[in-house]
């Protein structure tokens, strides 16, 4: 006699309030989970994968459910009373959302965050509870974690803060697990980390999981069925090896060949010299104590060598740690460093503040995250012309002109320059932080991590936009990453850091052909393991 599911989603939609009128972004979705599965939802950014997972839990404000039902151990969910929903969140159903610093709260220590989860649900004083939390700090691969207790989320990297989040989901050990795209934007080694300890723990404490991502292939490692959202509509459901080895719809076969393509433009000969560094080595002061004495120094960069010729794209790859964004901002001058920077033949390292403010504008950057990069108080227009206000006398319907040619540059339509960026999708976020950065028309851009957040597809589109730009503007750029596919399809010459150290230098192709370096070696296998 067949068993009941343990989540069965039947014929949901849900519409979102705006103003008096619905408008709805997942229609008539039917899923089941048996206990014991994992399930993954999978479908780009706006599919309705994560607003069907919280409507699991009811998490969503300003919704409605024109139809449908969630039923959980055979208990309606949609049409549960809080205190009933209470039982369940935290307890019954755990849930690792998609950005672990801005779900960890920054003021608490992580040993008061997770001592408050037990508290919570298990009715645990803090004293009782501190072994509990050491022990499952430890399962999740935090190292000495009795030493790390009173650390602050910006104390712990990447990978760090989301072994921390699936510490706080499964200390309750709940029967289902929630993981929003518990690895997008971690380094390659860090994700497969986490991959195989989410395997472990639902092995471990028999859980049945959920894992959502716009990543497709990364679910072959976990899934036994999968399921893809486009547009809030479920368009195809079937066990992991059968979706793969024949998959039905057409947007799956998309999903499945979105890889970066293509290859750098090629390299006029004889280019001149853009950025030359030599030696530059990076150190942060190591503070203890009560009065917060310097008692050492880590050298987070050491002695790091390269030429960037003009029109030149230089790759430099890492896990989390290894120097990457630090490089990036000591080219920027913003971080304290020894040795020589050399742009265009001028001696940036001796440079005050004052003397490096010509060189802003020729020296441009865009960060990772396009959500916290743009003030969400300022408009498009405002955005992008910030930096003219700065380095440039304009007239305003001159700096207006000039905001209209960076959108058009970078594939926006000029109409849209007086909208918010909360009304813009990933992708499109992230053209608004490139047109900002080219409007001020810089010979060098530092990309640091630009597309690691992104789903395949809107990846890819960037990266024809940057090469597109090269080509007419002759743009040189330093590209930060740790997506050695990305890398591959935009870059010159390549860099491998670890640890502040250079593992292997050299020409891009060359590298990937034949890596000499283990360490290289393994960034490749496991790249190869997630895309």
């Amino acid at each position: 006699m067949a068993t009941s599911p343990l989540l069965s989603i039947q014929n949901l939609s849900v519409a979102f309030h705006q103003g008096n009128a619905l408008h709805q972004v997942v229609s008539d979705v039917s899923l089941n989970i048996d206990a014991g599965e994992t399930l993954a939802l999978v479908g780009e950014s706006g599919s309705g994968k994560s607003v069907t997972a919280l409507s699991i839990l009811r998490l969503l404000p300003t919704v409605s459910y024109p139809q449908g039902d969630i039923q959980f151990a055979g208990q309606s969910l949609l049409h549960a009373t809080e205190s009933e929903l209470h039982r369940v969140r935290g307890n019954q159903i755990s849930m690792i959302f998609q950005e672990p610093m801005v779900s960890l709260n920054p003021l608490h220590n992580i040993e008061k965050q997770l001592a408050e989860v037990l508290s919570l649900h298990r009715g645990m004083r803090r004293e009782a509870a501190r072994g509990e939390i050491i022990s499952c700090l430890d399962r999740v691969g935090i190292r000495n974690p009795k030493s790390r207790l009173g650390d602050f989320p910006h104390q712990l990297s990447g990978g760090e803060r989301q072994r921390v989040m699936i510490a706080m989901a499964v200390l309750t050990q709940p029967k289902l697990l929630i993981a929003d795209e518990p690895t997008t934007a971690l380094d390659v080694s860090v994700q497969a980390q986490i991959l195989k300890l989410l395997n472990e723990l639902k092995q471990e404490l028999g859980m049945t999981m959920m894992f959502i991502t716009h990543n497709l292939k990364i679910v072959r490692q976990l899934a036994d069925n999968v399921a893809v959202m486009q547009q809030g509509h479920v368009v195809e459901q079937q066990p992991r090896n059968a979706l793969f080895s024949q998959p039905k719809h057409a947007y799956t076969r998309q999903l499945l060949q979105a890889e970066p393509q293509g290859h750098p433009r090629t390299l006029e000969a004889h280019q001149p010299v853009l950025l030359e560094v030599r030696d530059l080595s990076v150190s942060f002061a190591q503070k203890r104590g009560l009065l917060r004495r310097t008692v050492s120094e880590k050298r987070a960069v050491n002695q790091l060598s390269f030429c960037l010729r003009r029109g030149e794209s230089v790759g430099v790859v890492g896990e989390s740690g290894s120097g990457k964004s630090t490089t990036g901002l000591a080219l920027l001058r913003l971080l304290s460093s020894q040795g020589e920077i050399v742009f265009d033949g001028q001696p940036l390292h001796r440079f005050n503040r004052r003397q490096m403010l010509p060189f802003r504008r020729r020296i441009q950057v865009v960060f990772q995250d396009p959500h916290s990069a743009l003030n969400p108080r300022f408009n498009v227009m405002q955005i992008i012309a910030e930096g003219l206000l700065v380095h440039q006398t304009l007239t305003e319907h001159q700096r207006e002109q000039r905001v209209i040619e960076a959108m058009r540059e970078v594939g926006l339509d000029p109409a849209t320059r007086y909208r918010y960026p909360a009304e813009f999708s990933g992708g499109q976020r992230q053209r608004i932080a490139i047109a900002r950065a080219l409007i001020l028309q810089p010979e060098l851009l530092i990309l640091d991590e630009p597309t690691s957040s992104l789903d395949k597809s809107v990846q890819a589109q960037i990266l024809v936009i940057l090469r597109d730009l090269q080509q007419r503007l002759g743009l040189s750029y330093l590209f930060i990453s740790h997506d050695l596919q990305v890398v591959r399809t935009l870059c010159h010459q390549l860099i491998v850091l670890r640890e502040g150290e250079v593992v292997e230098q050299g020409e891009c192709e060359a590298i990937f052909s034949a890596p000499a370096h283990a360490y290289t070696r393994e960034l490749l296998s496991l790249s190869a393991l997630t895309h």
